[in-house]
């Protein structure tokens, strides 16, 4: 039985050092041979030289055969991918929206792109007793609210025909939208004021993976009464800051 348990303990001490190689190559800005490797994890070359032959028949680290020094392998990137395609958004985001609700007062909402419109998957209400109303499932209107408007911006389309004025604050002329949508663009969120209902305003800011390309979109909502121009200018940090933490699940 400690002969076992000898074994068990040497197998994990194995993979241990086989992933301190890893994170030292990760950390590097360049390729390393096996003695810097030796050094910077402060494991015995002749151990270090085994791992690296391992991890590279495995694809997880690749030789450079005219330096004879050492990368990350393609292989590793295979297994990420696999790893970014189990997570759920919505899993990751949550602890964000709530941290978000708490510092802005209002409602957030988490909404994902579809092939038309973005559609709300998950939100957390404000505790005020005035708030504006959240629905899962409920689709964006692409030119009259903050979340369309990043749904554009990251090539969205706007539906055939003339568009809908819901309010007489929404903007109707083609023009005039993808000026809001190149703005939304450089500055990396979008606003709507009382543009799809009288009284609400917004913000959104996008979630990206790590191709730039959208994975979901955060937004922040509230009654103009209390969510002004003073409030939403005060959100766009928090909300900045919250979007790009939940994209760097993705991009790193």
């Amino acid at each position: 039985m400690a002969q076992v348990e000898e074994s068990v303990a040497r197998h994990v001490a194995s993979v241990d050092r086989a992933v301190a190689v890893l994170d030292v190559l990760a950390q590097s800005q360049s390729d390393l041979g096996t003695n810097e490797i030796a050094r910077r994890t402060q494991i015995n070359a002749s151990s270090v030289s085994r791992l690296l032959a391992t991890l590279a028949r495995r694809g997880l680290v690749a030789h450079v055969a005219e330096t004879g020094r050492y990368r990350l392998g393609l292989r590793l990137l295979e297994l990420g991918n696999a790893a970014l395609s189990r997570i759920d958004l919505r899993d990751v985001a949550r602890p964000h929206l709530h941290e978000l609700a708490e510092l802005t007062g209002e409602t957030v909402t988490l909404s994902v792109p579809g092939e038309l419109e973005a559609v709300t998957m998950d939100f957390v209400a404000s505790d005020s007793f005035v708030q504006s109303v959240a629905r899962l499932g409920r689709p964006s209107v692409a030119h009259a609210t903050a979340i369309g408007k990043v749904f554009l911006a990251f090539g969205g389309k706007l539906p055939d025909g003339p568009l809908v004025a819901y309010t007489e604050r929404t903007i109707t002329h083609r023009k005039k939208v993808a000026e809001e949508v190149d703005s939304t663009a450089r500055r990396g969120w979008a606003q709507a004021v009382g543009e799809r209902e009288i009284g609400l305003n917004a913000l959104a800011a996008p979630i990206i993976d790590g191709q730039s390309a959208l994975k979901g979109i955060l937004g922040v909502q509230g009654p103009a009464g209390r969510f002004g121009r003073q409030a939403m200018r005060s959100a766009i940090a928090p909300l900045l800051s919250s979007a790009n933490a939940i994209s760097r699940i993705w991009t790193g």
